[in-house]
């Protein structure tokens, strides 16, 4: 017997819970592509979506997943032949290094391991290396998803600045755009790239490019860019098909004019505010139940934590155990270990992640820490007693929180 049957919850770090609001706007016919509301409609998701990235700089939308993001930042500004460092604490830097060498890209890769953030100290010793200005831009995962560590990305500016070095900056905010706080003009960042399926709470299927006048100057010279990629018929569309290089993805356009308002309307603060609370929460709850030694968090500081995804070992392959319990059982999906792999559990089995962005809220993090709950004491794991109280207490008095 199972009691896994009802509405399923996917506590996955993306594609996170999509509201009702946001697939009730996208449930209508096909709309016209060449005149009436989705023409008129489109101008104000842009202003928006720079709303959401504290940016006067421009926005564009591609039909694309994180991947094909990546490339489009690389291809405005990039040339083949060029050197760009890129600060990896986890998979999805990995990731994007690997982007940049497919196109013939030098890709510099400065690991930082796998359970703690960039160095600021030390991104600003290598630029001062670079005295010919060989390094185009440093790259760099504000949330990288795999690990869960959240990179201080004014700090990075203000290392580059230090260093006195001409490299763009530019943001990875895939995973935490919509969830943790980002302010693209006032921490000096280039260039910024997300995704529709996390906190902004659409399906996957369309990626957005952020960039300010620095990076288009680049523009001018990079030889990477293709017709496709190319980010400036975008910016300023002659014709509307021009915002997609092509027919546009209408459906997810309602969807996403849907969650956006649902941002509006709740208030950028406010979003941010939750997503700090519900994290604390989760966190409260894994220190409880690590007090019998078989979980921890994958990042000690609270300071590095991502706000929107958590990453949690777990004893002698208990992570996979648990995930295959609890989407059994109990109807909720865990994240698996990506990009955690060791010698000793090659597979990441020991490894699970909790994804609590976008369209989240008290009762689906208490509920899913409940669900995690039962499926320790389900598969045996050691755990300490005391979590589902210790992370009622943070919702119920979130002014306690120290950070």
């Amino acid at each position: 017997m199972s009691l896994g049957h009802g509405r399923h919850y996917l506590a996955i770090p993306g594609p996170s819970v999509m509201p009702d609001r946001v697939l009730q706007a996208m449930h209508q016919p096909a709309p016209n592509i060449y005149d009436g509301d989705l023409i008129d409609m489109v101008p104000g998701l842009i202003d928006d979506l720079k709303a959401v990235a504290r940016t006067e700089a421009h926005a564009t939308i591609y039909i694309t997943n994180g991947h094909g993001a990546w490339e489009a930042t690389l291809a405005n500004v990039c040339s083949r032949g060029d050197t760009v460092l890129v600060l990896v604490t986890g998979a999805f830097g990995f990731g994007w290094a690997s982007a940049a060498s497919g196109m013939g890209i030098n890709a510099e890769i400065m690991d930082f391991g796998r359970d703690a953030p960039a160095e600021p100290a030390r991104v600003t010793e290598r630029l001062r290396e670079d005295t010919g200005g060989k390094i185009k831009a440093v790259l760099v995962c504000q949330t990288d998803t795999a690990t869960s560590i959240r990179n201080n990305i004014k700090e990075i500016r203000g290392a580059i600045d230090v260093a006195e070095h001409p490299a763009l900056l530019m943001a990875d905010c895939m995973a935490s755009l919509g969830c943790d706080r980002f302010e693209m003009d006032a921490w000096g960042v280039d260039v910024m790239t997300t995704g529709s399926q996390k906190g902004l709470m659409t399906p996957p299927g369309m990626a957005f490019v952020f960039y300010n006048a620095r990076a288009d100057a680049a523009r001018e010279t990079a030889n990477c860019v293709t017709p496709y990629w190319d980010w400036r018929p975008r910016t300023n569309p002659e014709i509307f098909y021009h915002y997609f290089c092509g027919t546009a993805p209408t459906h997810h356009l309602f969807g996403l004019r849907a969650a956006l308002d649902m941002i509006n309307g709740e208030g950028l603060d406010a979003v941010w505010t939750r997503h700090e609370v519900l994290s604390h929460a989760i966190w409260a709850a894994i220190k409880a139940w690590g007090q019998a030694g078989a979980l921890r968090l994958n990042v000690a500081d609270p300071a590095y934590r991502s706000r929107s995804v958590t990453t949690v070992h777990a004893a002698d392959g208990a992570g996979t155990a648990l995930r295959n319990w609890v989407e059994s059982q109990a109807g909720v999906t865990l994240g698996i270990g990506l990009g955690m792999g060791t010698d000793a559990d090659p597979n990441s089995d020991s490894v699970f992640r909790i994804g609590h962005m976008g369209h989240v809220n008290a009762q689906m993090v208490l509920g899913a820490l409940g669900a995690i709950e039962a499926g320790l004491i389900a598969t045996k794991t050691p755990i300490g007693t005391g979590a589902l109280r210790a992370a009622a207490e943070v919702i119920a008095e979130p002014s306690r929180l120290s950070g």
